[in-house]
């Protein structure tokens, strides 16, 4: 039953107009908001702590409310786009659409060609979905890692959305030899480092101690790649979009690989936080990224 609502609104999104399915995502933003309390209210303490006194109530409210309507609209864009980049003016109309597109992807395609591989992450904004395929547009090579849905019909449908874009997508358990062949390779590899995992490491995130995965980190330090940030958020104009592109953050000489790890995964978590600050609406605050694990020792703080 699950399988078929989802495959129904999909199906429903490629055949209306762009604004139709802004209309349906907040439609179903604001019941999500409304009826879902514990993810409400994980997103209302996760952006009171972030932003402290810098946002009155009413701001972090509104957040919010727009954030669930984000998380919807990603979706449903990409089941929109999935067949609008099978034309092929596709390419031509996003570059038109998006600020600053060509400059910013020459710059992802210098890095990617000069490292010969690098390692792209991006957070839980905007439109991440849409990342893949425009790497694939620009000539960027990708093994993207994600993670399996619990339920095996939307994962395959969703699955099939995803390998569309002509990268390689490969399930998280287990990937890391995947990684290191990649890098190996040429190849580049794409990751959202950005939720709160058994596995990591204590960083800064917005101020507070947030357990980040080190596996960028120790991918850098080990193959000497750097790592890149990168992300596509929607223009509050609601026409195209805006992407983001870091610098090339490269790992250095050091006497303490625990500390290289820790200042590598702090400047990426530091990158990400600056286009969150951009686009706070579009951003996914209704994971709790700052989780604590009962019983966890932290390997690295």
């Amino acid at each position: 039953m699950e399988y078929l609502l989802v495959y129904g609104l999909l199906l429903f999104s490629r055949i209306i107009p762009l604004r139709g399915i802004h209309f349906i995502s907040n439609l179903l933003g604001r019941l999500l908001f409304v009826l879902v309390r514990k993810r409400r209210a994980i997103a209302l303490e996760n952006l009171r702590n972030a932003f402290g006194r810098e946002k009155s109530d009413e701001e972090i409210q509104a957040i919010a409310r727009e954030s669930c309507t984000s998380f919807f609209l990603t979706f449903l864009e990409i089941a929109k786009f999935r067949y609008l980049f099978r034309q092929p003016e596709a390419f031509e109309a996003l570059r038109r659409s998006s600020q600053g597109f060509d400059e910013l992807f020459r710059k992802a395609k210098r890095i990617h060609d000069e490292s010969k591989g690098c390692i792209f992450v991006t957070p839980h904004i905007g439109n991440w979905e849409l990342l893949p395929h425009v790497s694939s547009m620009v000539g960027i090579h990708l093994v993207v890692v994600v993670r399996p849905l619990d339920n095996r019909y939307l994962e395959r449908l969703i699955f099939e959305d995803r390998a569309e874009s002509g990268q390689i997508i490969i399930p998280k358990k287990n990937a890391l030899f995947v990684l290191q062949k990649t890098l190996q390779q040429g190849k580049s590899i794409g990751l959202l480092p950005d939720q709160s995992t058994m596995r990591g490491i204590l960083v800064d995130f917005f101020k507070r101690k947030a357990t980040t995965t080190p596996v960028p980190a120790l991918l850098a330090i080990t193959y000497k790649r750097p790592i890149v940030v990168v992300a596509c958020c929607r223009k509050r104009d609601g026409h195209g979009f805006e992407g983001f592109v870091s610098d090339a953050l490269w790992p250095g000489e050091y006497t303490s690989e625990k500390e290289e790890l820790i200042r590598l995964t702090q400047a990426m978590n530091k990158e990400m936080e600056k286009i969150i600050r951009s686009y706070p609406e579009q951003y996914l605050w209704m994971h709790n990224r700052w989780k604590r694990y009962k019983g966890k020792r932290e390997l690295l703080t």
